[in-house]
This record gives structure tokens, C-alpha cells and sequence, in this order.
């Protein structure tokens, strides 16, 4: 057999015995080359003049992505060489080098990447076609479909996975170079060595590492970017100490309560446990914080898509508005600009007033999280009430004499229908006499209010002191960017000697929120499938090869009277435990660094399928459902093997 066509056949035996791990492989140059696609797209970029920092973005996730692969290749081809190192060992004992040992092991795992890149690059045409059909969605504009294949492209893909597996290959092909035959034919039998030696210290670390996780988790949810790095410093020293002592920590517990160590099957699961975690207690570690990793970027990505969407949703209820704060402008300029180049079917001048006290702010400063950007209320007439409601096609509704109605953004709602009080206006007192909450562009400083307003009669508006002065309208078609931009420049002329107009466009803030959703969320994703992608693929090769272990250990049950359905039972005890160990320390800290990060923004954005209970429920669903196809592989596969009649 030639020395090309050994290489061959044990690459073809290695994609087939390391099946989860090749299919990684193949997922991960599809993403790869997906993300890539973005970067050379014109047309993505054209979407927005901010995509045009898109490329930037991906090429910082993807830098990250392949130190998280080299890992991941690294640990994989390192793993593969400890279990043939005896058939390497046999191939120096037949004559051949150290060195053509090492080049033909490179040439094995240098097919089988091979073989994943081509794969990746056919897969990743789809999945560049769904990422594509994605931002063109976010952005309004139709999809179809087009095949298309850009060198650049591919040559990027190939340039990530040459260094992926160039510094993969280095330490494995230094290690073969070195070793002599009998340090390769036993180099199977070495175990990852004990950094804590002794059982005593290992319990100590053990609690140590509980306390280092709850004081980390509770630093992470303070807000102060010190402490927070503090936390995280924290998170990292529980995760590792944790899995390098669980091992000396469990069996402990259990030796103070021996009735519960020989109830059931507890000590055989526990016992197959520990003895897995003291030889690889550095590599549960790792992928517990990556599971970490993975969870918080999964969170935070929905964290950020709702908040752009909610500030947008918030923000375009008109598709324009220009608040005037400086009382001596008028909106002269503007409308000058819009009657020449911009289609208006209605539009709308008006006032917003200041009220006579503060009474409705402190109420909802005492009573929920409320942010005061005015020291009063602010007021509006009846009359431009109604006008703005007709143009925005919302049902008529009836102001009674001494009556104020409330108009509120919906966080707001419930708490200002218990409102009750009276409020006094230019000699008068008007009582409640409703609360609405429909879009009214409540969101900012110069519009309706910030987050709430007041409706009085028009004859007690106009004696108040006037706030500001707003124009809106509603246009046949979107405003375009350079529409937007030409807005902007007049404010820009206007604004010498004070302070900004502020100008809201629909479009432009839908643009907006799919420009950084793209920006942000889409690296956060990236990231994250690829860290559940690694993490679960070393795990499942981990106990994979287990495979030849448990089936003696099984056998020799059944030899003792265990039948197979108890056999299955202890199995599948041992299979959960051993998935659940790097899964749950994530959960007990992703949830409530979510749930405080969720909580961060303004009040009112994040609600609703965008609210903090949503988040973690979809953040944490993502998590497991890629985790669990793993596990259900991984576990059909164990039980063919370990079972089999």
C-alpha cells in the first residue's frame, strides 16, 4: 500500500469513527463561508450607509471563531493521536520515520478538513442564501433567489481554514516528531494529570468554588463595569475550580450521608462520573464556559434586537416628525424641503404646553421606574389631540367638559388608570377622564411627551407657556436615505447658536434597527453556534470512545443479575449526568445576568415577545435545542454499542 493511499483509507476511517466531530467540521465551513459571503456583498452593504461596517464586524466574530475551531481541531486531533498512538507506534516499528509517522498523520486530518471545506463551501451557498434572504427581509426589500460564487470568497474560507488547521497540526506533528516507540505505543494509557493533589485541598476548592460562583454571579448583576469584571473573573475561577474538585467535593458529600450513596444505582452513576471528571476536569471547565459564553451571547443578541425594534417601534408613529424646542424657529426650512422633494398625503403643526405642576411625574417616579426628562407635565390641546388620532387612523374620542384625558406609552397604562387625582390648570380642576395608549411618538424629548401627556380643552392649553412646537406628517412612500440626510443638514444649518431640532423619519428608523440588528446580533449568533457547535462535539467524542469501556462494564452487570432494562436505566443516568454537568452551572449563571441585562434598558422597549421573561425563554430554547441534537446522536449511538444483544 502506498504511502498517499494509507493516508487515504485512515482518513476515510477517521470521518467515519469521529462522524459528530466531521460534521462539525462541515457545519462550521458552511457558516464560515456564509458570514464570509456578507462581507464581499454589495448589495448587502448597499442597504444602509452603516453596513457598510458590517464586513468589520464579521471579521472580528470570525477571528474569534477560528481560535474557538483551532481549539477545537486542536484538542480533536490530539485526542484521535493519544487512541492510535499504538498504531503509530507499529508503523516506526515496520521502519518508517518519526518524521513520514507525523507527515502522514498530517496528511490524514488534512484530508478529512479537506474534504469538510468542499462540503462547507456547497452547504454555505444555502445558508449565505438564508443569512441573505434574512437582512433583505429586515430591510423590507423582496428576496429572490440567486446562486452565486465568488472567489474571494472561497478564498477567504480557505484562508481561515488553512491557519485552523495549521495551528492545529503544530503541536500534534512536534509531539510525533519527538516521541520515541515506547512513548508512542503507551502514550494511550496516560491520564490527564490531578492539578489539585490531594483530597483534602480538592474538598476545600470545592466549597471555595460554590461561594466563587454565587459571588460572581451576584457581581455580574451589580452594573458597575468594575465589579462586573470582577464577577466575570469570579465566574471563570468557580468554573474551573468546581470541575477540577468535583471529584473529591461529591464523593465527600456522600460519605457523610452513606444511605443515600448505595440508594439505587446512585453509586455506579456517581462512581463512573467522577472517575470521568478527574481526568478531564480542565476540559469540562472550558466547555461550561463556553456553554456560558454561548447562553449570555445568545441572550444579549435578543437583548439588542429588542431594543432596536422597540426604540424604532416607539419612534415611528409618524413617518415624519421635527420637534422645535428654540421658540424663536419656526419649521420654515423644513417644510420648504418637504413640499419640493417629498410626497406628504397629511401633515400637522402644533404646540405641546407645559403644565402647571408635576403631580402625574411624581406619581410615576414613586410608583414604577420612570425616567423625568421635564420638571412638569407636559399638555396638549383637545383639537391637535383629535387631528393627530385622525391621521393616524385611530378610533374618535370624546373629551367632556373638565375632564383631561392621558395619553401614555403601554408600560404606563395599567399604573395611570389608577391615577385618580385632580389637576389644576389656569384657575380650574380637571378630573381623569381616561387613558389611551395607542402610538403617539412618546419617545424622546422634543415629541408628544415623553412617555405620557396630558389632554385638556383648547382654551386652557393655549394659556399655558409653550414647550415646544412639532410638525408631522405622513408621506405617499418612505423617506430614502439621502432624504433623511438632507433633513438632517438643514438642522445641522439651523443649529449654530442652539440646540438640535429633533428629527424622527419612519424609515429611517426601520433602517436603522435592521442595520444594527445585522451588526450586532448576527456576530452574536455566529459566535454562539459555533460555541454550542464546539463544546458539544468534544463532549460527545469524550464519551464516545468510551464506548468499548462501558460495554465491559455493562456486561459485567449482567454477569452480577442486572437485567437489561436496569441496564438501560443506569445508563441513561450516567448519559444525563454527564451532559447536564457543563450545561447547568450556564443556566444557574446566563439566566440571571439575562434577566438583569434585559431590565438595563429604558422602561417600555423591551415588552411583550421582547420582554426579559421572553428573552431568557427563547435565549435558553436556542441553547438546548442544538445542544439536545447532539445528545440524542451521541445517545443513539452509545446504546447501539453498549447494549447491543
Amino acid at each position: 500500500m502506498t504511502y498517499f493511499k494509507l493516508s487515504l483509507r485512515n482518513a476515510r476511517r477517521q470521518a467515519r469513527d469521529y462522524l459528530v466531530y466531521f460534521a462539525t467540521i462541515v457545519m462550521v465551513a458552511a457558516l464560515i463561508y456564509a458570514f464570509n459571503g456578507l462581507i464581499f456583498s454589495r448589495e448587502i452593504q448597499s442597504l444602509s450607509q452603516q453596513m457598510r461596517t458590517l464586513p468589520m464586524m464579521i471579521v472580528m466574530a470570525s477571528i474569534v471563531v477560528i481560535g474557538i475551531i483551532s481549539w477545537l481541531v486542536s484538542y480533536t486531533i490530539n485526542f484521535m493521536l493519544e487512541r492510535r498512538s499504538r498504531e503509530l507506534g507499529l508503523y516506526v516499528l515496520i521502519g518508517l520515520e518519526n518524521r513520514q509517522v507525523a507527515q502522514l498523520f498530517f496528511l490524514e486530518n488534512i484530508v478529512v478538513g479537506g474534504c469538510a471545506l468542499v462540503l462547507g463551501i456547497l452547504l454555505g451557498s444555502l445558508f449565505y442564501q438564508i443569512l441573505r434572504a434574512i437582512v433583505l427581509t429586515l430591510f423590507g426589500v423582496a428576496y429572490t433567489f440567486s446562486f452565486s460564487f465568488s472567489l474571494p470568497v472561497v478564498g477567504l474560507t480557505l484562508l481561515c481554514f488553512a491557519l485552523i488547521y495549521f495551528f492545529a497540526q503544530l503541536k500534534s506533528r512536534k509531539r510525533i516528531r519527538s516521541m520515541k516507540i515506547h512513548d508512542l505505543i503507551y502514550f494511550d494509557r496516560q491520564n490527564e494529570g490531578m492539578v489539585i493533589q490531594t483530597g483534602k485541598k480538592r474538598r476545600r476548592v470545592f466549597t471555595l468554588s460554590l461561594v466563587l460562583g454565587f459571588v460572581g454571579t451576584i457581581l455580574l448583576m451589580l452594573g458597575d463595569v468594575l465589579l462586573g469584571l470582577i464577577g466575570a473573573g469570579c465566574i471563570i475561577a468557580f468554573l474551573y475550580s468546581f470541575f477540577l474538585s468535583f471529584a473529591s467535593g461529591v464523593p465527600a458529600y456522600f460519605e457523610k450521608r452513606p444511605w443515600q450513596k448505595y440508594r439505587g444505582q446512585t453509586l455506579l452513576i456517581f462512581r463512573a462520573l467522577t472517575a470521568k471528571l478527574a481526568t478531564m476536569g480542565v476540559v469540562m471547565a472550558t466547555i461550561a464556559l463556553l456553554f456560558t459564553a454561548t447562553l449570555i451571547s445568545e441572550g444579549c443578541g435578543l437583548i439588542f434586537r429588542g431594543l432596536f425594534y422597540g426604540r424604532a417601534r416607539e419612534n415611528s408613529c409618524f413617518d415624519i416628525m421635527i420637534g422645535i424646542s428654540d421658540l424663536q424657529q419656526d419649521h420654515g426650512d423644513y417644510l420648504e424641503y418637504i413640499r419640493d422633494n417629498i410626497p406628504v398625503q397629511s401633515q400637522y403643526q402644533y404646540a405641546v404646553y407645559r403644565g402647571e405642576s408635576a403631580q402625574v411625574r411624581d406619581y410615576l417616579m414613586e410608583n414604577t421606574t420612570y425616567y423625568a426628562y421635564h420638571d412638569c407635565d407636559l399638555v396638549m390641546a383637545y383639537s391637535d389631540y383629535a387631528s393627530l388620532r385622525r391621521m393616524l387612523g385611530y378610533p374618535e374620542i370624546t373629551l367632556e367638559p373638565g375632564q383631561y384625558l392621558i395619553h401614555c406609552r403601554t408600560y404606563l397604562e395599567k399604573l395611570l388608570e389608577k391615577y385618580t387625582q385632580f389637576i389644576p390648570l389656569d384657575g380650574q380642576t380637571l378630573i381623569p377622564g381616561g387613558v389611551h395608549c395607542e402610538p403617539l411618538g412618546q419617545y424622546g424629548w422634543d415629541v408628544n411627551g415623553s412617555d405620557y401627556i396630558l389632554v385638556v380643552p383648547d382654551v386652557l392649553a393655549e394659556h399655558c407657556p409653550v414647550k415646544h412646537y412639532l410638525y408631522v406628517a405622513m408621506t405617499a412612500e418612505p423617506l430614502s436615505e439621502s432624504q433623511y440626510d438632507d433633513l438632517r443638514n438643514i438642522r445641522r444649518s439651523r443649529a449654530q447658536n442652539h440646540d438640535y431640532d429633533d428629527i424622527i423619519v419612519r424609515s429611517q428608523e426601520e433602517r436603522d434597527a435592521a442595520t444594527w440588528t445585522a451588526m450586532m446580533v448576527f456576530p452574536l449568533y455566529y459566535l454562539a453556534l459555533v460555541l454550542t457547535m464546539t463544546s458539544a462535539t468534544i463532549l460527545t467524542i469524550q464519551l464516545l470512545s468510551e464506548s468499548g469501556r462501558y460495554q465491559r462494564q455493562f456486561r459485567l452487570l449482567q454477569k452480577l443479575g442486572m437485567d437489561r432494562q436496569e441496564m438501560a436505566g443506569a445508563l441513561r443516568k450516567q448519559f444525563t449526568v454527564y451532559y447536564a454537568m457543563p450545561a447547568i452551572p450556564p443556566l444557574l449563571i446566563g439566566i440571571p445576568f439575562i434577566w438583569h441585562m434585559s431590565r438595563i434598558p429604558e422602561p417600555g422597549i423591551l415588552v411583550g415577545t421582547s420582554g426579559p421573561a421572553a428573552i431568557i425563554g427563547v435565549a435558553v430554547g436556542l441553547y438546548l435545542l442544538i445542544y439536545l441534537i447532539y445528545i440524542l446522536l451521541a445517545y443513539t449511538s452509545l446504546k447501539r454499542n453498549v447494549l447491543s444483544e
